[in-house]
């Protein structure tokens, strides 16, 4: 589902962010990106979603060659994609509903349809309840899962999360967690980049650990 083939990624200013990155994650499998800051984890995920392109190597997203994608097509990739960011990134004069239904929104979907994705995916991350409130009034918690719903509507095959539990304490961290193994289950491919080493170590999944660019070997 995702595999990266000798990337680098290196900047005029910085110089290399990412060093000959190699790895594969299979359709279904969830796996964990770790590092100290200024690791290029954020990097990484930034190449896979076609935010940035690699300077070398090559990056495939369900068979989908990103260094060969037209810029045209970037829109097409982004709907397989499922992003996650710490900051939640919601638009607070939208209510719940129109901030999920956003990306449905952009891909022409008729409304019938975006309601009924909508609040199936409410429902999954359980504020089918909240439809019609706005994000100020909804806990830290309860933010991230509405970009988690918003980032599943589209039914993604590859969800990216950057730093998802960042803001929240240990009992939301692991309902969070909760909720993307519950998405690996139904095969989609789940990369989660994380300082949280104590969460990581709490659950069975692959690590991959970037230091100064470089991928160290990965362990399970």
């Amino acid at each position: 589902m995702l595999t990266a083939n000798h990337v680098c990624k290196r900047y005029a200013e910085a110089g290399d962010a990412l060093s000959d990155v190699n790895f594969h994650l299979e359709k279904g499998e969830m796996a964990f990106l770790t590092g100290h800051s200024g690791a290029g984890k954020s990097t990484l995920l930034k190449l896979i979603a076609a935010i940035e392109r690699c300077s070398r190597g090559q990056l495939l997203v369900d068979g989908q060659d990103l260094s060969r994608l037209p810029d045209r097509q970037i829109p097409y990739l982004r709907r397989k994609l499922g992003l996650i960011f710490q900051d939640y990134k919601l638009l607070l004069d939208k209510t719940v509903f129109d901030n999920v239904a956003l990306p449905m929104v952009v891909a022409g979907v008729g409304p019938h349809e975006i309601a009924r994705r909508v609040r199936a995916a409410l429902d999954k991350v359980g504020l089918l309840d909240k439809e019609k409130r706005y994000p100020l009034a909804l806990s830290g918690g309860e933010q991230q899962r509405i970009g988690i719903a918003r980032a599943v509507v589209n039914k993604p095959a590859l969800i990216l999360a950057d730093e998802p539990t960042g803001n929240l304490d240990p009992e939301l961290s692991a309902e969070i967690m909760y909720l993307f193994e519950q998405f690996k289950q139904v095969g989609v491919t789940v990369l989660i980049a994380t300082h949280d080493i104590a969460l990581v170590n709490q659950l069975n999944h692959r690590v991959l650990q970037l230091d100064h660019g470089r991928l160290l070997e990965p362990r399970l």
